[in-house]
C-alpha cells in the first residue's frame, strides 16, 4: 500500500505591499489566478482567513451593511451570516461554524493562506482500470434516485423507492417503474440506502423485498441518527443491516468495492458513495449539499447527483411578509438557476466521464397540493445538460425508466448507439395514476386516536421531544386538507423558553411562528414519534413568522434530533386517561 499523506495547499499569497494595504476588520482577497475569492478577519495583531463559500450551499459572502461592528458577512443566497471574528454563522443562530484557513506570514512579510487536506481515502490501495467487457458494468435507471447496479456477477441497488408517498403524503414517483422492477430487487445483492429520508429509506418498498428476502444485505453509514432508528416501528423485517465507517473500503469480492462519505453540511444524516469495479469509479453524491466537505475524487467514469430542487417547504409553504406570490415565484426561479449553475460547476470542477442528473424526479400529485404542484417548478434535467455540455467536454446521460447505459461500451465509443439501451418503444415513462387510497387510510387513522381525547397529550408530546431553554413561541392549528381550522381540532401556544403552554402570547420579546398542519399528518406524527420533515418536506403545514427569521435550532431539533424511540403512549393513556 503506498503511504498517503497529510497535504498543504497555498491558495492565496499576499505581497509585503498588499498586506499593508490591509484594513482592520473584514477584508475580500482574490486570486486573481484561480479566480476563487477568500475573507480575511484582522483585529490588532490576531488574523483569521476563510473561503468565501457560505457552508449551507455555497453562496458567497458580502459585506453585511446592517453589522455595524464589522464583523460579519451576509451570503447573497439566504442572507446567512458569518461573524468572522469568532467563525460562527449568527443567522441562523446556533448552526454552523466556518472552516478556517491557516494564516502564515513568509520571509518576505507576506502572507501565505494555506489550506490542509487530509489524504483522500479513496486513494488508499489505488487500482489501475482494467479494460470493461460489454455488458460487464451495466447501469438502469429505476425511479428518482434509484439505480441498479451490475457489476460482473454481482447486483447493487441504490435508495429504492418504487411504490407509495415519500414524507407522508406529500411526494409521489413522477416515472412509472420498469415493470420487473420487484424482481431487479429480489436478485441484488447488496442495497446502499444514503440516509433516512423516505423517497430514499421507502419502507413500502423495503416491506415487499422482505417478504420474499427479508435477509437481503443492506449497507448504510454510520450517521448520527441512524439511518434505520424506525425499522422495529415500521413493521418491515429486515435482517441484514450493515452500518459501516466513513471513507473507508468495503471489499464485496475481488474486482468490486465500495465507500461511504458523510455530507459535510448534515454529518449527522446524509451520506454519499464511491462504488469501485476494475479501478473503475462511479460517484453517487445523492442528496448531499456539500458531499464530503466538498473533497471528492476527480475524472470518474460516471457521477450522479441530485438537480431538481424543490426538496423543502421553503418558500411555497409560506405566507405573509415579504412571501407574495410574485416574491415566492421570483425566488423558485433564480434559487433553481443557482442550482443550476452549483451542479454545473461541480460536475466541470471534477471532470467524470459521464455525468448523469437523478434523485429529482418527484411530483405533488395528490389534488390537495395542486397549489405547490402548480408553484414547486423543478430543474429539467436536459438543461442541467446542456449547461454541462456548454462549458466542458463531459457527456450526459438524461435516464428514462428501464434504460441501461453500458459503461464498457460508452468509454470505449461514446458515439456507440448500443451504448445507452432506451426503454423498448411504448414503455410507459410518466405516471398518470397513484394509488393514494392506503396510504392515505393509514394516516387518519391517527386522527381518531384514544390520545387526542385528552388535551394533555400536547405537554405529554413536547416534554419528549426535550426542546427548550430557547426564546420562540410557537403557535399551532390543526387543520383540515385547505388548511382551515379542523372543527374539534387542538389551537394551543407552545413557550419554548420554559416549554410551558400559555392561553396567550407572553409579554415580553419573542419571536413567534404559526405552524397550521394538516391533522391526519400531524396526529401521525405525533403518535408514532416521527420527525417533522414528513410535515415540512412534505408540504404539510403552512408558516408565518414573525420576525422573519429561520429558527435553526428549532428545526433541527424536530427534524434530526427527536428521541429514538416514540412517546409511551400506553402509559400516558394509563395516567392521564
Amino acid at each position: 500500500m503506498g503511504s498517503i499523506e497529510q497535504t498543504t495547499e497555498i491558495l492565496l499569497c499576499l505581497s509585503p505591499a498588499e498586506v499593508a494595504n490591509l484594513k482592520e476588520g473584514i477584508n475580500f482577497v482574490r486570486n486573481k489566478s484561480t479566480g476563487k475569492d477568500y475573507i480575511l478577519y484582522k483585529s490588532k495583531s490576531h488574523l483569521r482567513a476563510c473561503k468565501n463559500m457560505c457552508k449551507h450551499q455555497g453562496g458567497l459572502f458580502i459585506k453585511d451593511i446592517e453589522d455595524l461592528d464589522g464583523r460579519s458577512v451576509r451570503c447573497t443566497k439566504h442572507n446567512w451570516k458569518l461573524d468572522m471574528s469568532t467563525m460562527k454563522y449568527i443567522n441562523p443562530p446556533g448552526s454552523f461554524c466556518q472552516d478556517e484557513l491557516v494564516v502564515e506570514k513568509n520571509e518576505e512579510n507576506g502572507l501565505l493562506f494555506l489550506e490542509l487536506n487530509p489524504p483522500n481515502p479513496w486513494d488508499s490501495e489505488p487500482r489501475s482500470p482494467e479494460d470493461l467487457a460489454f455488458g460487464e458494468v451495466q447501469i438502469t435507471y429505476l425511479t428518482h434516485a434509484c439505480m441498479d447496479l451490475k457489476l460482473g456477477d454481482k447486483r447493487m441497488v441504490f435508495d429504492p423507492w418504487l411504490i407509495g408517498p415519500a414524507f407522508a403524503r406529500g411526494w409521489w414517483l413522477l416515472h412509472e417503474p420498469p415493470s420487473d422492477w420487484l424482481e431487479r430487487l429480489y436478485q441484488a445483492d447488496l442495497i446502499y440506502i444514503s440516509h433516512m429520508h423516505s423517497d430514499h429509506l421507502s419502507y413500502p418498498t423495503l416491506k415487499k423485498v422482505a417478504g420474499r428476502r427479508p435477509g437481503i444485505p443492506i449497507y448504510v453509514g454510520n450517521t448520527e441518527r441512524p439511518v434505520f432508528w424506525n425499522l422495529k416501528r415500521s413493521g418491515v423485517q429486515l435482517t441484514n443491516i450493515n452500518v459501516v465507517p466513513f471513507g473507508i473500503w468495503q471489499q464485496v469480492d475481488k474486482n468490486l468495492r465500495f465507500m461511504i462519505l458523510m455530507d459535510g453540511v448534515h454529518p449527522e444524516m446524509d451520506t454519499c458513495i464511491i462504488v469501485e469495479y476494475k479501478g473503475h469509479k462511479i460517484l453517487n453524491t445523492v442528496d448531499c449539499t456539500r458531499p464530503n466537505g466538498g473533497r471528492l475524487p476527480m475524472k470518474v467514469d460516471l457521477m450522479m447527483s441530485d438537480f431538481a430542487g424543490g426538496a423543502s417547504g421553503f418558500p411555497m409553504t409560506f405566507s405573509g411578509g415579504k412571501f407574495t406570490e410574485e416574491w415566492k415565484a421570483q425566488f423558485i426561479k433564480t434559487e433553481r438557476k443557482k442550482l443550476l449553475n452549483y451542479k454545473a460547476r461541480l460536475v466541470k470542477d471534477l471532470q467524470p466521464r459521464i455525468y448523469c442528473p437523478f434523485a429529482g424526479y418527484f411530483v405533488e400529485s395528490h389534488p390537495s397540493d395542486k397549489y405547490i404542484k402548480e408553484t414547486n417548478i423543478k430543474n429539467d434535467p436536459n438543461e442541467l445538460n446542456n449547461l454541462i455540455k456548454k462549458n466542458s467536454d463531459v457527456l450526459t446521460w438524461t435516464p428514462r425508466p428501464g434504460a441501461t447505459l453500458d459503461l464498457g461500451r460508452m468509454l470505449k465509443d461514446p458515439t456507440d448507439r448500443k451504448g445507452i439501451i432506451e426503454p423498448p418503444e411504448g414503455t410507459k415513462i410518466y405516471k398518470d395514476s397513484w394509488d393514494f387510497g392506503p396510504y392515505l387510510r393509514i394516516l387518519n387513522a391517527a386522527v381518531g386516536d384514544e390520545i387526542f381525547r385528552h388535551s394533555c397529550w400536547i405537554k405529554e408530546y413536547f416534554t419528549w421531544a426535550g426542546f427548550k431553554d430557547y426564546n420562540l413561541v410557537v403557535r399551532m392549528i390543526e387543520t383540515d386538507e385547505d388548511f382551515s381550522p379542523f372543527p374539534g381540532g387542538y389551537d394551543y401556544l407552545v413557550d419554548f423558553l420554559d416549554l410551558s403552554f400559555p392561553k396567550e402570547r407572553p409579554s415580553r420579546e419573542h419571536p413567534y411562528e404559526e405552524i397550521r398542519s394538516r391533522v391526519d399528518v400531524i396526529r401521525h406524527v405525533v403518535k408514532h414519534g416521527l420527525l417533522w420533515d414528513d410535515l415540512y418536506i412534505g408540504f404539510q403545514t403552512r408558516l408565518q413568522r414573525d420576525p422573519d427569521v429561520y429558527h435553526h435550532l428549532f428545526w433541527n431539533h424536530f427534524q434530526i434530533k427527536l428521541p429514538l424511540t416514540p412517546p409511551n403512549w400506553k402509559s400516558f393513556l394509563m395516567y392521564c386517561g
